[in-house]
């Protein structure tokens, strides 16, 4: 019981880094404010958040371009995200998050929250991934607080 309950609070530390690198986005009015955290060991190994970069940048893609395409800790990661990656982009020279974490090998996602229907009608990241063989957490205990700097958006 004592590791499943220190497998639990790693879950929470590593999703509270990522919200804590949410609350850091430029705010927006067209996209949701995000932080992701890439694991390996027990140890962060990359971290990304909404417009880290540019305007267009997600959290997911800022945490992955950081590492080489090839780094063999990939194959052992998991990524925190606070949101769902995505499963469509608006910008059509960018792949949806979901293939560049399937591209990327990474075995296991954790997520706080859903993506809404804000921007997107049917975001299948969840779905998606699952359907390649990777696990999904979600931790619905911290939906509130990730979801806290998109509050300005229309959260349907």
């Amino acid at each position: 019981m004592a590791e499943a309950d220190g497998a639990h609070r790693d879950e929470h530390r590593f999703m509270h880094r990522a919200i804590e690198l949410a609350s850091m986005c430029p705010p927006s009015e067209t996209a949701f404010s995000v932080g992701a955290v890439i694991v390996v060991d027990g140890a962060e190994i990359s971290n990304g958040y909404s417009r880290e970069t540019d305007e267009k940048v997600h959290a997911e893609e800022s945490a992955l371009d950081k590492l080489d395409a090839d780094d063999p800790r990939l194959a052992r990661a998991t990524i925190y995200s606070t949101l769902e990656p995505c499963s469509q982009r608006a910008t059509p020279t960018r792949p949806p998050c979901t293939d560049r974490i399937l591209a990327a090998g990474i075995p296991r996602v954790v997520i706080a929250w859903r993506e809404p229907a804000t921007f997107v009608t049917n975001c299948v990241g969840v779905e998606k991934l699952r359907q390649h063989g990777v696990e999904v957490l979600e931790l619905p205990d911290l939906a509130d607080a990730a979801m806290s700097m998109n509050r300005h958006l229309n959260l349907r």
